[in-house]
């Protein structure tokens, strides 16, 4: 949607973000702690371009995940991916997932996917910022400047009560109180800009 803007117009919103600080996974009411999960891919290194065919400009699937151990006493996981570049007033939702079952250590390539009312094992996955479920693939505008797609992975300490197709906000008040660690992986894209593509095949990198 966003790839159909004008690079001129691009250009002239490069400025115009919704701010890193309102990532659900920075905000204070959630009382993260100290428990980091180790979240990585092996498509793209952390702060890395993520390939083409997870994007719009390509198959736009989902990209695989894999992560470490999560706290003890966790029940169930939940994953947030937002835009914190996209030129609005709060970061574009690319992704939501959750009820993933605790021993769960991976998501394949394009398993964010639309799934009805969810999964045998309890697993669901709502609805982005175009109202539909699945993965929304990253559509920058051209000339807008690198965009983060922050994947964001929080253990919690039960299964979550939520209905049908929770909207980010929903699911952000609901996991309060239940977090017990979190993990976060920065992919980045852009459209206009010359930055050459990461070499797949990296996991468990992490920030310098």
């Amino acid at each position: 949607m966003l790839e159909h803007l004008p690079a001129w117009l691009g250009a002239m919103l490069r400025n115009v973000r919704a701010g890193h600080s309102k990532l659900v996974i920075v905000q204070p009411e959630l009382a993260i702690g100290d428990a980091v999960i180790d979240l990585s891919s092996p498509a793209f290194a952390y702060g890395g371009r993520l390939p083409v065919r997870f994007t719009a400009d390509g198959e736009g699937v989902s990209p695989p995940l894999v992560w470490g151990d999560v706290p003890e006493g966790t029940v169930s996981l939940a994953l947030i991916v937002e835009d914190p570049d996209a030129p609005a007033l709060h970061p574009l939702v690319h992704a939501l997932v959750w009820n993933l079952p605790a021993g769960e250590r991976r998501l394949a390539e394009g398993a964010i996917a639309k799934d009805g009312g969810g999964a045998e094992d309890g697993r669901d996955v709502g609805r982005n910022s175009f109202f539909s479920e699945g993965w929304l693939p990253p559509d920058p505008p051209t000339g807008h400047g690198s965009h983060d797609y922050v994947f964001q992975l929080f253990a919690l300490s039960e299964a979550i009560p939520i209905g049908a197709n929770p909207t980010r906000s929903e699911l952000a008040r609901v996991i309060e109180g239940r977090v017990l660690g979190a993990g976060m992986l920065v992919g980045t894209y852009s459209r206009g800009e010359d930055k050459p593509l990461s070499s797949p095949g990296i996991v468990g990198a992490s920030p310098a």
